[in-house]
């Protein structure tokens, strides 16, 4: 027995959570690759958004999700994740590289990994009823730790950031065009199926994707605003990270989210919120909707994922 790598139904077992992560219009960035003594994570970039150009921001974000997922995912299993952020500096889109040693599960890793399938994107409004501070005290502390801050956006912040993500729509066409693509898709493994969109119209924007539409249905959902001190990949890739645990968190403790990444590819819209929102200090990576689900409402349908022979490369032993 290898005590110092884990069986391939372990690995397996991991990396199929860990491509339970949300990524942006549902595209699924990520490419894993299995050798003797690590596991690599790359970036794909045939699915990655044009909007966000050669950066590939939202890409490497989505990316991010699905290393704090696999690194949940691991350590529940007895794994712990030594994490090498951008090991190649002549391959930019090979973020990662995981070493694993032995390592004993807290509670806290069981409950994120169980909460790994029981979260999902809700588009649909939220509840009045209000979240304790201490739980949105916890998702900001998670956030924190893993290199990114969360603002809470209330009263003429809320306004400003509510009025910016409405524009959206009309702000560039390339948006539009990007939502349509990805957006109302039938029973396919990728993209925002058509059952995963509420019913009702936004003016100018894509049903159920853009943010705080105008809708019958008042929305009470708070607004966090994920946001980093810098801007370059490994940032980005951090962000994701982060995202991650913000929204694991959430559903640990049964609040309904939604992670908003798509507006923030307008770099217009994008200064807009990094002035008017997080006062110039930081660049925002993410909007977060959280809160309470209503008790009426539904379950929803879990989100396709591509099979994980498709994101999940041949193995390759080590050379010797």
């Amino acid at each position: 027995m290898n005590h110092g790598w884990p069986d391939e139904p372990t690995l397996r077992a991991a990396l199929t959570l860990a491509v339970r992560a949300p990524s942006v219009h549902n595209t699924q960035p990520w490419r894993f690759r299995i050798s003797d003594h690590h596991v690599d994570l790359h970036l794909d970039p045939t699915r990655a958004n044009p909007l966000a150009g050669t950066e590939q921001r939202d890409a490497v974000l989505s990316c991010g999700a699905a290393l704090h997922h696999l690194r949940i995912a691991l350590a529940a299993a007895g794994w712990s994740a030594v994490v090498h952020r951008l090991p190649n500096p002549a391959d930019p889109n090979h973020l990662a590289s995981i070493e694993l040693v032995p390592h004993r599960p807290t509670m806290l890793e069981h409950a994120l990994s169980g909460a790994i399938l029981r979260r999902q994107t809700d588009r649909r409004s939220f509840s009045s009823a209000p979240i304790p501070p201490g739980y949105l005290g916890l998702v900001k502390e998670r956030a924190t730790t893993l290199g990114a801050n969360v603002r809470q956006a209330a009263d003429a912040t809320r306004e400003r950031l509510v009025e910016a993500l409405r524009t959206a729509p009309d702000a560039d066409a390339g948006y539009r065009l990007e939502l349509a693509d990805w957006s109302g898709r039938p029973a396919t493994p990728d993209g925002v199926s058509a059952h995963s969109i509420p019913l009702y119209s936004h003016p100018g924007g894509v049903p159920g994707i853009v943010p705080v539409p105008r809708q019958a249905a008042p929305d009470f959902a708070e607004l966090l605003v994920l946001g980093t001190s810098t801007d370059d990949r490994l940032a980005q890739l951090c962000a994701g990270e982060a995202l991650s645990a913000v929204l694991l968190t959430a559903t640990n403790v049964g609040l309904a989210t939604c992670a908003l990444t798509e507006p923030l590819e307008i770099p217009e819209l994008r200064q807009r919120i990094r002035v008017g929102v997080l006062d110039d200090l930081a660049y925002p990576q993410a909007v977060i909707r959280i809160g309470w689900a209503s008790a009426a409402a539904a379950a929803l349908p879990f989100a396709p994922r591509r099979a994980l022979a498709d994101v999940l490369d041949p193995f390759e032993p080590a050379a010797c």
